[in-house]
C-alpha cells in the first residue's frame, strides 16, 4: 500500500527504535501515517502499523490531532503485542540433546482439586535431562501421600522427596526449599509455584531463552479456563491490568518478575549468598531478580505463560492476594504510592480533569469515552494472551473488568492501612525496603 506522506513521518526504522524492540516482543515494527482526503467522519489521516516479521498489522483512523495521533501509536503497539510475543517462534533453538539440565524446586503446602493434575504434568515434561525436587515442609502434610503416588507412577523419572525443610529465615517458601536447592545437581534451577500446569514443551522453551547473556528466564502469570465467576475474574486481571504492566515493563527495559515460574543460573545465586541470601525477604522473586540483574544478567521472557491453576479459588482469596501484593510493592518501591493513577477510572479522570482546562472539553463525555475505549483495549489484549476462544461470555468480561476496575482504590487503600500480611500459615510485619519480621502468637 503506498501512502502520501506530509513532513511528519512516523516510520519506526531507526536503529534506536529497533534496538528497544528487537530481540523482545516485537521485531522489525514500522508505524507510518499517511495522509488521505478528509473522510465524511472527519478523518484525515490513517495511522498504520505492521510488523515484518509475524505479518502483524493495524490501522487506525484519525482526524489530525496530535494527542490522538500519539494515543493511536501507544494503542496499537500495546494492545497487540502478548499475541506478538507469545505466538512467537523461537528461532535460535538449542539442538534438543545440547540442552542443559534443569532442577526443578517444587514448593508443595496443603492439597486443592488441581493438584494432583498439575504436578503430572511435570512429570510427562518433553526434556532430555531434568530432576524434579519436591519439598513439602511439615511431615503430616497430605502433599506428601500426593507425591509419593506420582513417584510410584512415574519411575523412569528422576525425582525425589525432601520433607521437612529448612529454618534459615521468614520466608516459609524459602525454608521449604532449601534442602531441594542444597541438592540440586544441576546448572540450571527452576523454581515452579505448585499451583502452575504445563506443557510437554514449556521446559524446551525456557531452555531455549536462556542464552549466553541471560541469566533468568521467566513467564508471563496467566490463568487456566475455570469455573464460576472468581475464576473469570481472576482469568480478567490476569489477561487485562497485569500483562499490560508487565509486558511493558520488560519491553521498556524494567525488570519485572514474579516467582511463579522462573528458570536461572545456579551459579549466579550462589554469587548471591543461595537461596539462604533472600529467606529475609516475603519477595524473594523480586530480591532474586534484582541479585541477578546486578550481576550483569539479563532477562528473558519464555513465549508460554505461567499458567496457574489452583483448584481453591474465590473472590476474596483473590482480593486478599491482591492487597498481600500491594503491600509489598509499597515496602519494597516507595513510588508504588503513585499506582493508582495508571488504573482506568483514576486516569480518566485525571485526563479528562486536564482536557476540559486545557481544550475544554466535556469531562464526564471525555470520562466515558476513555473508559470505553480502556474497555475494548483490554479485550483485545485479553484475547491476545488466551490465543484462543474465551471461556466466558462478552457480558461476563464487561462484568468482571468492570468489578475488578472498581476494586483498584480499595485494595490500595487497605494495603496502606495495615502493614501486615498473612501468608500461608504466618503472619508478617513488613518493614521498608522489603525486609520483614514474623508475628509470633503469645
Amino acid at each position: 500500500m503506498t501512502f502520501l506522506e506530509e513532513d511528519t513521518n512516523f516510520t519506526g526504522s531507526s536503529v534506536d527504535e529497533q534496538s528497544l524492540l528487537s530481540g523482545s516482543l516485537m521485531e522489525s515494527v514500522t508505524v507510518e501515517l499517511g495522509l488521505f482526503p478528509i473522510t465524511s467522519a472527519g478523518n484525515r489521516y490513517v495511522l498504520v502499523a505492521i510488523d515484518y516479521r509475524t505479518k502483524w498489522h493495524e490501522a487506525y483512523a484519525e482526524r489530525g490531532h496530535i494527542s490522538g495521533i500519539v494515543n493511536g501509536v501507544v494503542l496499537l503497539l500495546l494492545s497487540d503485542q502478548s499475541r506478538l510475543h507469545l505466538n512467537k517462534k523461537t528461532t535460535d533453538k538449542q539442538p534438543y540433546s545440547k540442552l542443559a539440565g534443569v532442577s526443578l524446586l517444587k514448593p508443595l503446602k496443603g492439597v486443592d482439586p488441581n493438584l494432583v493434575d498439575n504436578l503430572e504434568t511435570f512429570f510427562e515434561l518433553d526434556y532430555p535431562k531434568y530432576e524434579i525436587l519436591l519439598c513439602v515442609q511439615d511431615h503430616d502434610d497430605p502433599a506428601i501421600d500426593v507425591c509419593k503416588k506420582l513417584l510410584g507412577k512415574y519411575p523412569n523419572v528422576d525425582a525425589r522427596l525432601f520433607i521437612g525443610g529448612k529454618k534459615v529465615g521468614i520466608n516459609p517458601k524459602i525454608n521449604n526449599l532449601m534442602p531441594g536447592y542444597e541438592g540440586a545437581k544441576y546448572g540450571l534451577v527452576w523454581i515452579c509455584d505448585s499451583g502452575i500446569r504445563v506443557k510437554p514443551d514449556t521446559l524446551t522453551d525456557m531452555a531455549n531463552q536462556m542464552t549466553e547473556k541471560v541469566g533468568l528466564v521467566h513467564g508471563l502469570p496467566y490463568v487456566a479456563d475455570r469455573q464460576g465467576f472468581a475464576a473469570t475474574l481472576e482469568q480478567v486481571y490476569f489477561g487485562t491490568s497485569h500483562p499490560r504492566s508487565y509486558i511493558s515493563a520488560n519491553v521498556t527495559g524494567i525488570k519485572c518478575v514474579t516467582g511463579m515460574s522462573c528458570l536461572m543460573r545456579k551459579e549466579v545465586l550462589d554469587q548471591a549468598g543461595g537461596l539462604i541470601a533472600f529467606a529475609q525477604y516475603i519477595a524473594e522473586d523480586y530480591f532474586m531478580a534484582k541479585a541477578i540483574a546486578d550481576r550483569g544478567w539479563k532477562f528473558s521472557m519464555a513465549t508460554q505463560v505461567a499458567m496457574q491453576n489452583s483448584g481453591s479459588y474465590s473472590i476474596a482469596q483473590f482480593q486478599s492476594r491482591m492487597i498481600r501484593w500491594a503491600k509489598l510493592r509499597i515496602n519494597m518501591l516507595p513510588a508504588t504510592i503513585m499506582e493508582p493513577i495508571s488504573e482506568c477510572f483514576v486516569a480518566s479522570l485525571i485526563i479528562g480533569w486536564a482536557a476540559h482546562h486545557v481544550f475544554h472539553w466535556d469531562i464526564m463525555v471525555f470520562f466515558m469515552c476513555h473508559c470505553l475505549a480502556w474497555f475494548i483495549s483490554d479485550y483485545i489484549q485479553l484475547r491476545g494472551v488466551q490465543g484462543g476462544p474465551m471461556c466466558f461470555s462478552k457480558l461476563d468480561y464487561a462484568v468482571a473488568w468492570f468489578i475488578r476496575e472498581s476494586m483498584t482504590i480499595q485494595i490500595f487503600l487497605s494495603a496502606l492501612w495495615d502493614p501486615t500480611i498473612s501468608w500461608r500459615t504466618g503472619r508478617y510485619r513488613l518493614r521498608c525496603g522489603g525486609t520483614a519480621e514474623e508475628i509470633l502468637d503469645v
